[in-house]
């Protein structure tokens, strides 16, 4: 920043005249001016000496960091302290007074403030700084501001200011406002696109573009990097820097005196890494380079798993727009590139706005409280996406925010009076009625500050060093926890119950261990989670986990904390389910009949169920069959035959079962557990009752059940022989016969299986005439000296049948 003393114009003082008659002449104006223009501190200061602005100006920033720069460089110079005329308001910190006629302060700070107060008394004007980056408290706070100046206040003053030209679509929103259009201030700006090795660690390749950046060029270095530990393991690797350079770090998570001496002027070359924070709003002094790692990371919420999870993508044409700017705010700058030029017209043209990939519940919370139903009834750039809302509306259900017809609960109502999220507000509230206020507000700040108490995923452990940590942002944490304390029933914050916390703001996230390693877990709302075994969480049977990232199948947890069975059944007492189960055991043909106590997709506990019910068992048993086919059923040799000489004549017997499986079967599996219980007897009956009497009779004449033979035998008739229908009998028992043997209508020769008297195969033919005229002199002679007993005639076609010996046939002669 340059000092007050060495004030330069700003750009956007050219155009602040047409400003200030727009905003005489109507109530909204739309300020389009590039990065480096000054819109964010000058025009503040150039409203306040209008007539009509005599209250406060409220001057929305997309980040708590760019709300206190701003506020300051006003303030610098007015010379003025902050808190005086210019003052801000931020989640962790705020300086104001009652001489405060300017404040900045976050969207969501403004997003509560015109709930609790719709008419926004006192105030004058409110300015939405960086719409462009369209965070979904900024659109939100707009649609309401809209709203208000519409039925309430005609005379509030609104301005959309951004840094893109898109100020056509604004200007429509806010009724047909004029559109003001500043130029930037232009410095020479050189891209440099150095591209970067794919198989290496970004890391390592930023670190070596910082060197050459600060080895080619003159002044300060800005590094572009995802995340904060893409930041620390590239410090690492610049352990020896170049005389002079100074080494800054510039993230959320620092404390407000780190993040102010990365943009303030200070001895030595500077380098600052930083992730995108640093991307608008900022003039960071003494900065002439830019190294940008083309990369984002960037909340996107996964709808499928519920849960927004940060991704690390490619940057957008806009964002690497805005970052290479940065080089050229105070003089010609360079700005190198970790890809190729022809990829930039690769990268998606802009970050999609907030409203279309974000958790919902709170603005479907906020809108319910503001007394729209549907929060697409309000104005809007992006309408909120009907499947979102819908989600939405259920997880405010859930959490008893909203009754059935839509309208705000008490408790609803108490939600949105805290400053957070819903599902924290409601574990402050809810935790808090079990006397746990304290622990609920310290959770609900580790979860809301990244960075306190270290990056454990055991929050416990993180808690426990919080308590102990020195510094501005840890006490700062300390001090808003204790601020949302007061707002909940009141309780100690002693040690303990962060599971039971946890559990309260994210139920469908309980997760049980799947493995001895403890790296796999399963949850109540159906996702798989990991974390690495080596964690002190990785022991635990239960875990309430609050946070992970990754894919929705096997998402990585980075906070959670322990809890035990008996917190969660009391906990969940009534949504705890016991359910009874019997399925078909295929390997034994019975039944497996369990007795389970489920909380949504997580068994809790189970057991054998003895009381099965027998409706239940029979209907795992006839859906075993209809699953694993016909073939489980205990076809004796009777039910089998039936089943061939049914299909030897033409009827699909296996197809009219399966159709008619729901008639049939059911009455053979009353009282009984397993398939094989079923007498044969009935299945048969069961068969013959489905084909019905007139099928029978064409069965038993197409396809006979068995062959009687000369000598009075009768033999059963294998249709499902190989050749064709078969019996298997005596030789004997067919002397006298000197005509084939046939089957049905159709006069199909029998296969004959010929035996000995002991059983004994000795011949198969479908010719029997030729038979005893061909090879039977060999097989008698034979048969004579194994069976000497019996008759072996040498013309077995006139011989009478016998099933007897030569001496048991002269007994039954003689006794005639």
């Amino acid at each position: 920043m340059n000092s007050p003393s060495s004030y330069l114009p700003l750009p956007i003082e050219a155009v602040l005249p047409d400003l200030l008659g727009a905003l005489r002449a109507g109530s909204s104006a739309v300020l389009v001016a590039p990065p480096g223009a000054g819109k964010t501190t000058a025009v503040a200061p150039a409203l306040l000496g209008e007539a009509w602005c005599t209250g406060e100006i409220l001057l929305l920033s997309p980040r708590r960091l760019a709300a206190r720069a701003a506020a300051e460089r006003m303030a610098a110079l007015a010379g003025e302290p902050v808190g005086g005329v210019f003052g801000y308001a931020t989640r962790l910190d705020k300086k104001r007074s009652a001489a405060t006629r300017v404040t900045v302060m976050t969207q969501g700070i403004f997003v509560a403030r015109i709930q609790a107060d719709p008419e926004l008394a006192g105030v004058s004007a409110v300015l939405f700084d960086e719409v462009h980056e369209r965070s979904l408290d900024s659109d939100v706070g707009l649609a309401f501001a809209l709203d208000v100046q519409a039925a309430l206040r005609p005379d509030l003053r609104l301005v959309a200011m951004s840094a893109t030209l898109d100020g056509a679509r604004f200007s429509a929103l806010m009724t047909d406002a004029p559109v003001i259009e500043s130029e930037g201030r232009s410095h020479k700006l050189t891209l440099r696109h150095i591209g970067r090795a794919g198989e290496r660690r970004i890391e390592d390749e930023m670190a070596a573009a910082i060197r050459r950046a600060l080895a080619e060029e003159e002044g300060g270095v800005l590094a572009f990097l995802p995340g904060v530990a893409e930041i620390e393991r590239v410090a690492e690797r610049l352990d020896r820097l170049p005389e002079g350079v100074v080494l800054h770090r510039l993230h959320g998570s620092l404390d407000p005196a780190e993040q102010r001496a990365a943009i303030k002027p200070g001895a030595g070359r500077k380098l600052v890494l930083a992730t995108s924070i640093a991307e608008t709003s900022l003039t960071l002094d003494g900065i002439r380079m830019v190294v940008d790692s083309g990369l984002a990371r960037r909340p996107r919420y996964d709808r499928a798993a519920g849960m927004t999870r940060l991704v690390t993508e490619r940057a957008s044409q806009a964002a690497a727009t805005q970052r290479a700017g940065r080089a050229a705010r105070q003089g010609p700058g360079v700005a190198y590139r970790l890809w190729e030029e022809a990829a930039t017209a690769g990268l998606p043209r802009f970050d999609p706005p907030e409203i279309v990939e974000a958790d919902l519940s709170s603005l479907l919370l906020a809108a319910a409280i503001w007394g729209v139903g549907d929060p697409r009834e309000l104005a809007w750039l992006d309408p909120p996406p009907v499947a979102a809302v819908t989600e939405a509306r259920a997880r405010l259900l859930a959490l008893g925010a909203i009754g059935e017809d839509g309208r705000p609960t008490a408790h609803g109502r108490a939600i949105a009076g805290l400053p957070m999220p819903p599902r924290l507000a409601h574990m402050l509230l809810a935790a808090g009625e079990r006397g746990l206020t304290g622990v609920a507000a310290d959770v609900a700040v580790l979860l809301a500050e990244r960075g306190i108490g270290g990056n454990d995923p055991d929050l416990e452990t993180r808690r426990r060093r919080w308590r102990t940590e020195r510094g501005p942002k840890a006490e700062g944490a300390r001090k808003l926890a204790q601020r949302w304390a007061k707002l909940g029933p009141r309780g100690e914050a002693g040690t303990g119950g962060e599971g039971l916390c946890v559990a309260l703001a994210f139920p469908d996230r309980v997760a049980r261990r799947r493995d001895a390693s403890g790296e796999h877990w399963a949850s109540v709302g159906g996702r798989g989670f990991r974390i690495d075994p080596t964690s002190s969480l990785a022991s635990a049977e239960w875990l309430a986990v609050a946070e992970t990232q990754g894919s929705a199948a096997g998402a990585r947890i980075l906070s959670a904390a322990v809890i035990d069975l008996p917190t969660i059944e009391s906990l969940f007492a009534e949504r705890i389910k016991l359910t009874r189960t019997v399925t078909f055991d295929p390997a034994t043909g019975g039944v497996l009949a369990l007795r389970e106590r489920r909380l949504g997709s997580l068994r809790l506990q189970s057991g054998p169920d003895s009381a099965a019910e027998p409706a239940a068992v029979a209907a795992a048993l006839l859906e075993g069959v209809r699953t694993h086919g016909l073939d489980r059923l205990p076809w004796d040799d009777r039910a089998k035959q039936l089943r061939d000489r049914a299909g030897y004549a033409g009827i699909d017997l296996d197809a009219m079962m399966l159709a008619r499986l729901d008639e049939w079967l059911p009455p053979l599996l009353a009282g009984r557990r397993r398939l094989d219980q079923i007498g044969g007897g009935e299945l048969v009956e069961a068969m013959r009752t489905m084909i019905g009497w007139d099928e029978m009779r064409r069965i038993d004449r197409l396809a006979p059940a068995s062959f009687t033979s000369p000598a009075g035998s009768t033999h059963a008739i294998d249709y499902a022989a190989e050749g064709g229908p078969r019996v298997d009998l005596r030789v004997q028992s067919l002397f006298g016969l000197a005509v084939h043997p046939v089957v049905g209508e159709a006069r199909v020769p029998l296969v004959l299986s010929l035996t000995s008297p002991a059983g004994r195969p000795i011949q198969t033919t479908r010719d029997l005439p030729g038979f005893w005229t061909g090879s039977w002199a060999a097989v008698a002679k034979e048969m004579r000296g194994r069976y000497p007993r019996h008759p072996w005639p040498d013309d077995p076609a006139a011989a009478p049948a016998t099933l007897r010996t030569k001496n048991a046939d002269a007994r039954a002669r003689g006794s005639r």
